[in-house]
């Protein structure tokens, strides 16, 4: 079913390939993240203090080239998705750049949407406040990296909200697919992605999740990179929702 109006598609419900839905944009992307050293395999500790098997860092997108097939990743997503929004909101900071380069690329691809973002902290000279960028109106698309805590985009739609505009909806690369922790440290039931569709009531898509991940190190025919299959899929049925 084709997602309404001003709303996306949940990673986790997404139309397979039967229902026009490219699936190997997902397993391209996974590729590309791989190649770029962004997504790597190992031991790393996350914000959570969990050992994770595998960390994205979006942060490592860090020249022109890697960082316009990112944007062209999260366009072609966008378009097959059928969100319908007037304005990107990439919050501080990865957000920002992330806004921009999907805006171009976007446009590149005969849809041109304005973009705006926040300030951390409000400018008093000059133009002022907190948003810069376009007019903050209309139906608002937030695009970030990955949801850890769904924090920033509490405090986008906040933003936006106050700028008398209406968040729609939220992109991003990657969907960990795994449990939220409180700020105790206990594990919730649910996910980021999970709580900021049912608490914010914004559909969340992602170019990829970590059930796309694990197709593709299931599937791949280099040997190193399948030997990681095992330690994910554990790590997934561990913290995994």
């Amino acid at each position: 079913m084709a997602p309404p109006p001003g709303s996306i598609a949940s990673a986790d419900d997404r139309p397979g390939p039967a229902q026009g839905y490219p699936e190997p944009l997902a397993r391209d992307f996974v590729a590309f993240a791989v190649a770029a050293g962004v997504l790597r395999f190992g031991e790393f500790k996350t914000k959570a203090g969990r050992l994770s098997p595998y960390f994205f860092n979006a942060g490592l997108f860090d020249d022109g080239a890697k960082l316009g097939r990112l944007a062209e990743f999260y366009a072609r997503r966008l378009i097959d998705s059928g969100v319908e929004f007037d304005l990107l909101f990439g919050p501080a900071y990865k957000g920002i750049t992330l806004a921009a380069a999907v805006a171009v690329e976007l446009a590149r691809r005969g849809h041109n949407k304005p973009y705006a973002y926040n300030r951390k902290e409000a400018k008093d000279h000059g133009e002022g406040g907190m948003l810069v960028g376009a007019p903050v109106r209309g139906r608002v698309l937030i695009i970030d990296d990955v949801i850890s805590a769904g924090t920033s985009v509490r405090e986008s739609v906040a933003l936006i909200r106050a700028a008398g505009a209406t968040p729609c909806g939220v992109v991003i690369a990657l969907d960990r697919q795994e449990r939220a922790t409180a700020a105790d440290g206990s594990e919730l039931p649910h996910s980021a992605t999970q709580y900021v569709t049912s608490q914010l009531g914004l559909g969340v898509t992602a170019v990829a999740t970590l059930a796309d991940l694990l197709q593709y190190l299931a599937t791949s025919s280099d040997a190193a990179l399948a030997a990681h299959t095992q330690p994910v899929a554990a790590y997934r049925l561990r913290y995994g929702v």
